[in-house]
């Protein structure tokens, strides 16, 4: 089998995987379905820098965030890196992200990603206690996924990122497996790159625990019955937010100092609408990146809107390289996302 007919056949099984998706999870244009999806945590961006590209990323995808956004980026990783991310969400919720690559050389590159919640304890309230009643409960996100890239061609690059998650409220807990998929093509256009990946395709999500253990009389016009009777409340099962991105990446400018990429996302979700998100980076010196760009374009009743960032990035000793990036995303009357990452590369 040559080279090109496996390229021809992993687009071919792309394409077809995304249709099976779409048909499955019943995707609609015309029906926001916002809110109807499990495990939203999932929809969150992960690396400052994609954020303040306004989350057109799944062209760009070069470095460890890329295990988010397009598991095909980590193909063009060598060496062993390394990012650790930080997100001041809404309500005072913070999520950390860890994410590392191991590069097999031309047997291709595998990745690891942990991703977890950070929110404080709360009360537990009732009608007859609105204040609370003593108790105290948590809420815990958590995904974890192992990831595997290769370079079939110079030019294609197609990846894998099996994924576990796992959801706790309280007495009640839910858990699901799930895939991310995504390709990378360097088109015979200069400067431009084409990607595309399909996030969260799994299994659904049901809660189960003792929380829905309550007493309950089955007849009350029954004599001999009681309301002491123990049943079980019927918990519905969630999809998982599904996405297919596809986007393109064009580099504008290049010389020895500067360098100029813009970007440009489309996004077909489960749970919303299409929305295009725009962004652009520009690099000084392969030093320091300033970045900007704006979210959710043409979606209706979206807070989402205007990203900024900047980068740092310095070579310490031997060919080690540390990076750190800040991305600011306004949303509207939920005020602002930020997000900060540290990465190294050995």
């Amino acid at each position: 089998m040559t080279i090109i007919s496996r390229t021809t056949i992993a687009i071919m099984l792309l394409i077809l995987l995304c249709a099976s998706a779409a048909e499955a999870q019943t995707f609609k244009s015309n029906v926001s379905k916002k809110g109807t999806t499990a495990a939203s945590f999932l929809s969150i961006g992960q690396g400052a820098r994609a954020l303040a590209m306004g989350g057109a990323f799944v062209a760009v995808a070069d470095d460890q965030s890329s295990l988010y956004w397009n598991p095909a980026g980590i193909a063009d990783l060598t060496g062993i890196s390394v990012i650790v991310d930080h997100t001041q969400w809404f309500a005072d919720i913070q999520y950390n992200y860890l994410g590392a690559t191991i590069g097999l050389g031309d047997l291709g590159t595998v990745g690891l990603t942990f991703t977890g919640s950070s929110i404080d304890e709360m009360l537990v309230t009732t009608v007859d206690n609105p204040e609370g009643n003593g108790e105290t409960f948590t809420v815990s996100d958590i995904a974890v996924s192992a990831a595997y890239a290769l370079k079939l061609t110079d030019k294609f690059s197609i990846g894998f990122n099996p994924k576990f998650i796992y959801q706790k409220i309280w007495r009640m807990s839910a858990s699901a497996m799930a895939i991310d998929i995504g390709v990378k093509y360097i088109t015979p256009f200069d400067g431009a790159v084409l990607g595309m990946s399909i996030s969260n395709f799994g299994s659904k999500m049901q809660l189960t625990g003792n929380s829905t253990v309550v007493f309950h009389d089955i007849d009350e016009t029954t004599s001999g019955n009681n309301g002491r009777i123990p049943a079980n409340l019927g918990t519905e099962e969630w999809m998982l937010p599904l996405n297919f991105r596809v986007g393109i990446a064009y580099g504008v400018y290049k010389d020895e100092s500067n360098v100029l990429t813009i970007a440009v996302d489309a996004s077909h979700p489960s749970d919303n609408y299409e929305s295009i998100d725009l962004g652009g980076e520009y690099v000084f010196n392969d030093f320091i990146s300033i970045r900007g760009g704006f979210k959710s374009m043409f979606l209706t009743e979206s807070e989402e809107g205007m990203t900024l960032g900047v980068g740092v990035k310095q070579a310490i000793v031997g060919s080690s390289i540390v990076t750190f990036d800040y991305g600011y995303q306004d949303f509207g009357i939920l005020k602002d996302v930020q997000k900060f990452t540290v990465g190294i590369n050995f």
